[in-house]
């Protein structure tokens, strides 16, 4: 939908670069020989020779367009140079063409603010360079002018001597009586010249391009002379670019929109729509885009240059036209697979390289269904939260497409997809990756909690540094999503499972059954890096705290405190405990409060109380582990005589929790938590009491 923005009263200059046959070219540079031939690129199917996607100009002139196909190219001009574009899973593989655009966008950005549009378009904003150029070398002071500036078109400009044109553009560009937006225009074609000429010298490309004082004119244009020519818009001449300008080829009116305009108002050119008052036009197509068209008809727009050199999404797509399209979700499966390869490689090579993740996944496809007579119905685009990692991109993407197919089909049984009365087909599949997004600066993996000890898995293929978001995929009919990151053993390329019962076995240093291991949801979050690698458990104890060190909490933990999910402690480093730095100088021994053999019910214990009641719980069929710093019982007894240190609850500001670090809150939170009674049978609880003979 177009949106409609206000453009500003301030001068401002704007380019447009197009590079011309910019696949051609990239094939050229790579074969020298091929230029100056004519030479067209082919895609990889060898229906009819290929469809062409790119006709360089010497082939234009013997009368070869993009819509044939290589074989009637070929009866066109049968000296025609046909060069298949590159295939990478069973699909045209365009890596070679995005990055040779992205050195031209690494050149052009050297002026200003850059918007690469696509793999060969790109808007740069020249407005400030424009203004310090007219400021400390204003066109009419120059003495030499290089001669591709004076190849320019200045639209509405009349060359009196045609054989003398660049003679007459120098006068206008030169002009000391040329209002301010002029002057800035003049300087902004002499920049844009220049950086013309520096991409042809460090690319080998060529370009044209468009300068005017709103993206919207700029782009229309380049277009206006090609190859390797720029067009200069002054404002005075805008209502005549635009009397004449086909509706059609307007941007966002190439489709519906236009259609609409033309069958019911009449208009063919965006000069007729100055006949129709915005207010009419809101009335017919709402406020926002009525206002947009009024605005167009008289060359408004103030959309802005995004300062974007990097692509706004990824995607990866496969038309299957006539006896090719899909029919079965085998089929499906199987090119959704291909094209989720490639979208997750280059992701990941986004990641790498640019330090990006995307946040969302969609699936476009379309279709047609068979004796249905509203085949022209949308097959509906599926989007869900995205999930890092081929495989889960897959799985995810399949689910999309059978949400859509069944809403597009009208039926909710996944049965009656296959059924032959409800017979469909698939001619275009496409996935996509946006929302785009920058890691923050300072965020890491986990990696950096373990201090470096432990080292990553060979298969770990994404830096310490990096961190994504994972999003867990909502449901392609409307469930809800959830957010998380990747875990740490998914990361190091251990099964789920196979990590859980490493987890357990070191935690408790024993064997565990596996089948009994699929009643425990949650891991131990008092292992060492070693022991989370080689899935046992340190076998010495750890070192415990110094008595400077801060004061410790301990509690009781039961199976399911004990074993939290995603948590690790690394032998030798500090716990949480280190962040309370403003411990008190002096302490209380902690007192135990015990009723009827019940065990304790305070919220802080000693360790020698600790280990009483592990004891006890041990006895009463209630497994749990000893202290948080892993003390044996011999550096107990040696500190028995000790003062024991202890922080109480009503000591710690809970606010302070939300500032440490994510893998560390959770065990802070457990603290605040009341510890749970043990499970003792009370006297006098069990039915024979009631019918003893010794009753009171």
């Amino acid at each position: 939908m177009p949106v409609a923005t206000r453009e500003t009263s301030d001068a401002r200059v704007i380019a447009h670069l197009d590079m011309d046959c910019f696949y051609v070219q990239v094939e050229q540079r790579k074969q020298p020989n091929l230029r100056g031939l004519p030479t067209a690129v082919i895609q990889y199917n060898s229906y009819k020779g290929g469809a062409l996607i790119a006709v360089s100009y010497e082939a234009r002139k013997y009368g070869v367009k993009r819509s044939m196909r290589g074989d009637e190219a070929q009866e066109v001009c049968p000296q025609i140079q046909l060069v298949q574009v590159p295939v990478a899973r069973g699909k045209a593989d365009l890596n070679t063409y995005r990055n040779a655009g992205s050195e031209v966008v690494s050149v052009l950005a050297r002026k200003g603010r850059c918007e690469r549009a696509s793999i060969d378009e790109v808007y740069i904003d020249l407005t400030e360079a424009a203004e310090a150029m007219l400021k400390e070398a204003p066109p009419e002071n120059l003495d030499d002018i290089h001669e591709e500036v004076l190849k320019s078109h200045v639209l509405g400009f009349i060359v009196e001597d045609e054989n003398d044109t660049k003679k007459e553009v120098r006068k206008w560009l030169c002009r000391s009586d040329a209002d301010y937006h002029d002057k800035l225009l003049a300087c902004g074609a002499i920049i844009v010249a220049d950086l013309r000429m520096q991409v042809l010298k460090e690319t080998e490309f060529s370009c044209s391009a468009g300068i005017a004082h709103n993206k919207m004119l700029a782009k229309l244009a380049s277009a206006m002379n090609k190859p390797a020519q720029q067009t200069i818009v002054p404002r005075s001449s805008v209502k005549g670019l635009l009397e004449s300008f086909p509706i059609k080829k307007m941007k966002q009116l190439g489709g519906k929109l236009g259609s609409s305009l033309q069958s019911d108002l009449g208009v063919n050119t965006v000069g007729e729509l100055l006949k129709f008052s915005e207010e009419k036009l809101q009335q017919r197509y709402g406020i926002n885009t009525g206002t947009w068209l009024w605005n167009i008809a008289r060359g408004i727009s103030g959309e802005e240059v995004e300062g974007r050199l990097l692509p706004k999404s990824h995607g990866s797509g496969k038309n299957f036209p006539g006896p090719q399209a899909l029919k079965t979700i085998s089929l499906v499966q199987h090119w959704l697979n291909r094209l989720c390869e490639e979208l997750s490689e280059r992701l990941q090579s986004d990641l790498d390289q640019n330090k990006r993740i995307a946040r969302t996944l969609t699936l476009h496809a379309r279709a047609y269904k068979g004796g249905d007579s509203d085949s022209h119905k949308n097959f509906p685009s599926k989007s869900c939260p995205l999930r890092y990692g081929t495989a889960k991109i897959q799985e995810d993407a399949i689910n999309l497409f059978q949400a859509g197919l069944r809403e597009y089909i009208g039926f909710y049984n996944n049965k009656s997809l296959g059924s032959q009365s409800n017979r469909w087909g698939i001619t275009s599949l496409s996935v996509a990756a946006s929302k785009m997004v920058t890691i923050p600066s300072g965020t890491h993996s986990i990696v950096k909690y373990f201090g470096g000890q432990l080292q990553p898995s060979s298969s770990l293929k994404q830096t310490p540094e990096s961190v994504i978001h994972e999003a867990a995929p909502s449901s392609p009919s409307g469930g809800e999503s959830c957010l998380g990151l990747n875990s740490y053993e998914s990361q190091l390329g251990y099964p789920e499972e196979d990590t859980r019962m490493k987890y357990l076995r070191a935690s408790f240093g024993q064997q565990v059954d596996q089948s009994k291991g699929d009643d425990l949801t949650e891991e131990s979050s008092l292992l060492s890096p070693q022991a989370i690698e080689n899935g046992t458990a340190e076998k010495e104890p750890q070192p415990s705290f110094p008595v400077e060190e801060p004061r410790h909490i301990h509690a009781v933990p039961t199976l399911k405190t004990v074993v939290k999910k995603n948590t690790a402690k690394e032998k030798g480093n500090c716990s949480i405990l280190k962040f309370f730095k403003n411990h008190h100088d002096h302490c209380t021994s902690v007192k135990q409060h015990a009723t009827n053999g019940q065990g304790s019910e305070s919220n802080y214990h000693s360790d020698s109380t600790i280990n009483n009641q592990v004891e006890s719980l041990k006895e009463t069929n209630h497994e749990a582990i000893g202290t948080d710093n892993g003390e044996s019982s011999a550096s107990h007894e040696a500190g028995e005589g000790r003062a024991s240190w202890s922080y109480r609850m009503e000591e710690i500001d809970p606010s302070v929790v939300d500032e440490l670090p994510p893998e560390i809150q959770l065990e802070v939170r457990a603290w605040f938590r009341p510890l749970k009674r043990p499970n003792v049978v009370k006297r006098g609880s069990i039915i024979t009491h009631y019918f003893s003979t010794n009753k009171d």
